[in-house]
């Protein structure tokens, strides 16, 4: 396994530059442009919960090459507040923010695999995975 880019999220604007090199690694695993948007967006969402609720953390990317089936890792990993109740933000349309509620529902149905771990004393990491088809 390669291990791991990351980018650090304290500004807005490290959102973006988590989306880019994540697409750049999934474009060089050979992921289909839907599928390179679905990673992007899903990157986004975890990358954009880290700077609202947490303030700074960081977007990792991991490489997984086996021999029957490559894939992209992504972790989003925060020290704040954690999540008080991981079933109610799992739930579609459940916002804190306003916002629509796709949220980490809508991560988890992009992504293949979607593993949450959170508490109040060590944050939350989220644990993503796309496999290339």
């Amino acid at each position: 396994m390669n291990f791991k880019p990351c980018v650090n999220i304290c500004k807005e604007w490290d959102i973006v530059g988590a989306r880019q090199l994540g697409r750049e690694h999934a474009k060089k695993l050979g992921f289909s442009t839907v599928d390179q948007a679905r990673i992007a967006t899903a990157i986004s969402e975890l990358s954009r919960n880290i700077y609202l609720y947490a303030k700074t953390g960081k977007v990792c990317f991991e490489v997984i090459d086996q021999i029957d089936q490559k894939g992209l890792k992504i972790i989003a990993v925060d020290d704040g507040p954690g999540i008080r109740d991981i079933s109610q933000v799992m739930q579609d349309g459940y916002s804190t923010s306003g916002g629509l509620g796709a949220g980490l529902p809508g991560v988890k149905r992009l992504m293949d695999h979607f593993e949450i771990q959170s508490n109040d004393e060590d944050g939350t990491e989220i644990e993503t995975i796309k496999w290339v088809r």
